[in-house]
């Protein structure tokens, strides 16, 4: 059965047209925001067709099965949420599925097993393995891939930390992630980044959309908290230095962050500690072109999306030159890379309960891509 999708998939990359051939009632890939439309298109009809991931029925909730959904880790509980309602993909036979999903929550370890104020991350990786330990022991799907065809899914910084206790999983299984450092072990051939959304109230209603790119006079913006190196390079060249460049570590009072998010042709999405930002789907959300600063951050969705069509990268040692970067870009340009970011926008909404390509069905489908590409001997 992948043998053939596979074949499939790679007909129709072969074609290479910005236009997805294939008919579908919801929506057609097509344009420079994809790395092959027609390709992405036929993968994901593949996908709807044959994918099936088995939920390990262990553990209790709240560490297990369960998930925030109303915090800055609200995609890692959205997602738990997702496949145990079962709606979508899962099957309740483990030898028909294609991927193994472990269903711990990295954020609630933390919150139950983690002392505040400590430094011994020891109790959640000795939980992780203990877990794996016994998944391994009871079923023979682990040891028969060494883990390759299982996946987990953390949005915490400290979800790839975790799973270093357990090498097959930190090296083998697939990793899906919103710290996706290339620095720390994130593998963007077997690895999965996820994308960090903060919903504050568990919903994204009042979040989605924004003004003309002819009705936003600020050039750039960034509003955060000292919080990492390169948010302080940011600040140190940039706040109180431009009125093209708005760089704040609080807002002045009186002023809303998504009203500025909303006035602005750029937003300036720089890694924190970690290298997931929220601001990048804020971004996205109030049509904002997002401006990623980073070294080390592989973007989601990136062996659909081709990031470079609606968004700018810019390096870290480049932070001086910001405004030289983005006053190179002419207002033809703008609106182009404006009008593309628009159209991706469906691929990271967060629905209930989900839509054909949004956010829940694109994290499906970054899974469903990397099983294709391993081979299981049964």
């Amino acid at each position: 059965m992948l043998s053939k999708a596979r074949y499939s998939i790679r007909e129709a990359a072969k074609n290479g047209s910005m236009i997805s051939t294939h008919e579908d009632a919801d929506y057609v890939p097509h344009g420079p925001m994809y790395i092959n439309a027609n390709g992405f298109h036929r993968s994901y009809l593949e996908m709807e067709k044959s994918f099936k991931v088995y939920v390990y029925e262990e553990g209790e909730p709240p560490m297990f099965h369960d998930g925030p959904c109303k915090s800055i880790y609200s995609t890692e509980g959205r997602f738990i949420h997702e496949m145990e309602k079962g709606n979508f993909y899962r099957t309740k036979n483990p030898d028909d599925a294609l991927v193994y999903f472990l269903p711990f929550s990295v954020v609630a370890m933390v919150q139950y097993l983690y002392e505040p104020g400590g430094h011994d991350r020891q109790a959640i990786g000795h939980t992780l393995a203990d877990y794996i330990g016994l998944i391994s022991g009871k079923h023979p799907f682990w040891n028969r891939s060494l883990g390759a065809d299982h996946f987990m899914l953390s949005c915490h910084d400290w979800g790839p930390y975790s799973t270093s206790y357990v090498p097959q999983l930190f090296n083998n299984s697939i990793r899906v992630l919103c710290n996706a450092n290339t620095s720390e072990g994130f593998n963007p051939v077997k690895d999965v980044s996820l994308p960090e959304i903060h919903l504050r109230t568990g919903e994204i209603t009042g979040l989605i959309g924004g003004p003309s790119p002819s009705r936003r006079p600020i050039l750039a913006f960034f509003a955060g908290r000292l919080h990492g190196h390169i948010r302080y390079l940011l600040l140190e060249q940039w706040k109180e230095k431009d009125q093209d460049i708005q760089v704040y570590d609080s807002l002045p009072a009186g002023v809303s962050y998504e009203s500025m998010l909303r006035k602005s042709k750029f937003c300036l999405c720089p890694s924190g500690y970690e290298v997931a930002s929220p601001r990048v789907v804020e971004a996205i959300y109030a049509e904002c072109i997002p401006v990623l600063i980073s070294d080390s951050y592989a973007p989601p969705f990136s062996d659909v999306l081709n990031w470079k069509s609606f968004s700018v990268e810019v390096a870290v040692k480049d932070i001086p030159n910001i405004k030289k970067i983005l006053t190179s870009i002419s207002q033809t340009q703008y609106i182009r890379m404006h009008r593309r970011l628009k159209q991706v926008q469906r691929h990271f909404v967060i629905n209930g309960p989900p839509k054909r390509f949004d956010l829940f069905h694109m994290i499906m489908h970054s899974i469903w891509l990397r099983r294709l590409n391993i081979q299981i001997k049964d």
